[in-house]
């Protein structure tokens, strides 16, 4: 798989679908995230998003496009409610090692 072939299914399967487990497909266990909202390590994201999950079943992200430059790719998405209604625009960067997730960085604004 390539880089962003790996970003989308991880989106699809690990945010979409709420298969938190998914994340041990697609993510290093030493992950480092930028995000002061979450943990460090693959075990605090899935720990995070299962709490996520339970709180906001409707959560979706849709990717709206992927740039890749080497190691890195920065995805550019939109949280949506089931009716479709953009909630909150995200760019998310990664950086991947062997195939998997093993840096995040975010950025988000919210719609009011």
């Amino acid at each position: 798989m390539t880089n962003k072939e790996v970003i989308k299914a991880f989106y699809q399967e690990f945010f979409n679908d709420h298969d938190v487990e998914a994340a041990k497909k697609y993510v290093r266990e030493d992950y480092i995230q930028h995000n002061p909202g979450v943990g460090q390590g693959r075990q605090a994201l899935m720990d995070a998003f299962a709490e996520k999950f339970v709180e906001h079943p409707d959560f979706c992200l849709k990717i709206k496009f992927m740039i890749e430059e080497d190691d890195m790719v920065a995805v550019y998405l939109k949280n949506v409610d089931p009716q479709g209604n953009t909630k909150c625009r995200v760019v998310d960067i990664y950086r991947l090692v062997d195939g998997k997730l093993a840096e995040h960085y975010d950025v988000l604004q919210p719609v009011d």
